[in-house]
Order: structure tokens, then C-alpha cells, then sequence
């Protein structure tokens, strides 16, 4: 049977309790219980997650990078890439979702969670691949959806949206070549032209 979901408010609550000073804010958004940790105290709040019988998250449903760069009111101001996971109990029906910012922008690293979660070796993996996130303790941290040689990491806001190489296929060498772009970067930015007063608009 089931366990009925207990509200959000009442597992803040018990994550917040049970992360101690592990946790910098534990608070309730859309529904949703986030708890930010620093990444001093990143693995072990991990850990207590898991396994604090209130909390017994023992699913790690997700795990992305972010770039805050071009948040207003975070990348201007603090740092600028941060690690995001969702964590689920089976047993006790709650979920939270656990936020991370890496302390160097230049090499932003943070421990690995794979010991805690198996599923964490391929989040961590494509974190790694396309926001250059270094999970420190990983056994096998390579890149997982871009190509052996690729130059960068595709999800930063900065990368180019041309990439930096293009291949094709050279017919006298008889194999896919790498070159520098050929194509001039550009900005497309779609018009939007209404009619007068569509949509009762004036």
C-alpha cells in the first residue's frame, strides 16, 4: 500500500532537521521542497538524505548542471554553476530537490555522488560533458554525449551556437575531417507583427 505524500511544508521540515548546518536554506517553492547545501557538506548532506529515517530518499531521479551567468539574480551577483538533483522516497512518497554551487568559476568542482547513487555516474558524466561540472571522486568521468575530441562544453552560455569545428567527409582521404567553422556567428532574432487590434488588442 502506498504511503500517503506528506505536505511539503512537514518535509521541508524533516530535511531541514535532519541536514542540520549542512543545509544553507531549506524552503518550500511551487510546491516543491528545495534544500540548498554548500559543497563543503555536499556529500554528506547527500548521504543523510539517503539515509535519515525521515527522510530516506533512497532514489537519485535526476541530476543536471546549471549556468547562472544570465540569471539576473544570481549569476551577476554569485556563482556562477551549480549542480541540481531530484531525489525521491519510495518508502515514505516525498521528494526534494537539492541545489549545489560550485565555489570556482574557472574549474567548478564538487564531490561525486555516484557511492550514494548508482545513477548518478551518468548524470554526473553528462554534467560534466555539457556544463564542464568536475565531480571529484567519480571513477569513470568522461564525456557521454559529444564526440571523443570535442572542444568545449555545449550547454554553457557562452558557447558558440556555430560550435567551434565542423566535419564532413573528404572524399580523396577517404574519412570525416575536422575543420574550423566556416560560417560567420549570427544572432536571429524573430519579428512579431500583429495586425491592428488582433486579438481585441489595440
Amino acid at each position: 500500500m502506498t504511503s500517503v505524500a506528506m505536505r511539503p511544508e512537514a518535509v521541508r521540515d524533516a530535511v531541514a532537521s535532519a541536514l542540520g548546518d549542512a543545509a544553507r536554506k531549506v524552503h518550500v517553492a511551487l510546491g516543491q521542497v528545495i534544500a540548498e547545501v554548500s559543497a563543503t557538506h555536499y556529500h554528506q548532506a547527500m548521504q543523510t538524505l539517503r539515509d535519515a529515517p525521515t527522510c530516506r530518499f533512497e532514489q537519485l531521479v535526476d541530476l543536471c548542471g546549471v549556468d547562472h551567468s544570465t540569471y539576473g539574480d544570481i549569476g551577476t551577483e554569485g556563482a556562477r554553476y551549480s549542480v541540481v538533483s531530484q531525489l525521491l522516497s519510495v518508502s515514505l512518497n516525498q521528494r526534494v530537490r537539492v541545489k549545489v554551487f560550485c565555489p570556482d568559476d574557472d574549474f567548478p568542482v564538487v564531490a561525486s555522488v555516484s557511492d550514494v547513487w548508482n545513477s548518478a555516474v551518468w548524470y554526473e558524466r553528462e554534467a560534466f560533458d555539457l556544463y564542464g561540472v568536475v565531480f571529484e571522486g567519480h571513477g569513470d568521468l568522461r564525456r557521454i554525449l559529444t564526440d571523443y575530441g570535442f572542444i568545449g562544453h555545449p550547454f554553457r552560455k557562452d558557447f558558440p551556437l556555430s560550435g567551434h569545428v565542423e566535419m564532413r567527409y573528404d572524399a580523396d582521404q577517404r574519412r570525416v575531417i575536422y575543420e574550423p567553422v566556416t560560417i560567420e556567428p549570427r544572432e536571429i532574432t524573430p519579428r512579431i507583427i500583429r495586425e491592428d487590434k488582433y486579438g481585441g488588442l489595440h
